[in-house]
């Protein structure tokens, strides 16, 4: 058996490890002031914040052309390739992963797609993917991958502390965007992935990004000590480099066992949040996943 990694551009992953891994990352297309991009192909990340703030149009994303899959998976049979492990950001902010069920099928008399919701998106999937390149390089078969994602991906936990809410409001991305509309200019809010719903939600109003900062460091400290597993923090920026070293260095010395990483918010992902946004993420060290029961 012969098992491809599938994933797309929101993974975050550099390309040593993309390469190394082999990999296969479709860039996700994003369109500001009508003039389309693909993530990681046309534009820089610093590129694209520059543009953003020039732009005269809100910015919209939207799903890679399902022919391009095609022919990606006609490829990989092409080359050998019996089955493809298709890892997508979460389906509660792209329709991507649900419109590959119809590809999967097209293509199923040539090689079997298995789409697989990630149900979160930046660096955390870009974990995910490396997991499981890893595990069809140690000779793993697709039910004991997709099995160990599942474990993997109920790990994971993520808070957002954004500028204000109006891309993601605009962008239709807030589940429960009305209750904090009233307030927008005058609090951080904090946001979340919901453990039931996998939608973004807003829960609490802070009034100042130190405070909201303070806030999510307690609500990860409390998250890491309710489990039995070792953890790796990533500290995520919108093209802000310096204030997320900042927290990333500061998190180091509150949890000196733990190793943190710093990632960033592509244009994708950006397009909703905003610059100047920053999150903590957590999940499973996967570099130590033999201590995952």
């Amino acid at each position: 058996m012969k098992i491809a990694v599938v994933t797309d551009s929101t993974c975050y992953l550099s390309q040593t490890e993309i390469e190394d891994n082999n990999i296969h990352v479709i860039p996700i297309p994003f369109v500001v002031d009508g003039k389309t991009f693909n993530e990681g192909v046309d534009i820089s990340t610093e590129g694209f914040y520059q543009l953003l703030r020039e732009s005269k149009s809100f910015p919209s994303t939207s799903q890679p052309p399902l022919g391009s899959m095609i022919e990606l998976y006609n490829h990989l049979a092409d080359e050998g390739y019996d089955t493809v492990i298709s890892i997508h950001l979460a389906s509660t902010i792209s329709g991507f992963v649900g419109s590959l069920q119809g590809v999967a099928a097209e293509v199923a008399d040539r090689i079997h797609v298995i789409p697989y919701d990630s149900q979160i998106t930046v660096r955390l999937m870009g974990y995910l993917v490396l997991a499981a390149a890893r595990m069809v390089q140690s000779g793993a078969d697709p039910d004991e991958i997709i099995h160990q994602l599942d474990k993997i991906r109920a790990t994971m936990g993520e808070y957002f502390v954004v500028d204000d809410l109006q891309n993601l409001v605009r962008g239709g991305r807030l589940s429960n965007a009305s209750a904090f509309i009233g307030s927008v200019l005058k609090i951080k809010p904090l946001l979340t992935f919901d453990d039931q719903t996998h939608e973004i939600v807003a829960f609490e109003k802070v009034r100042s990004t130190k405070k909201a900062l303070a806030r999510v460091e307690t609500l990860f400290s409390e998250a890491q000590a309710q489990v039995d597993y070792p953890l790796r923090g990533i500290v995520i920026h919108a093209n802000d480099p310096v204030a997320g070293q900042t927290w990333r260095d500061k998190l180091s010395k509150q949890f000196p066992s733990m190793p943190f990483d710093l990632s960033y918010f592509g244009p994708v992902v950006g397009a909703h949040l905003g610059e100047k946004a920053l999150a903590l993420a957590w999940m499973i060290d996967i570099d130590q996943m033999d201590q995952l029961k």
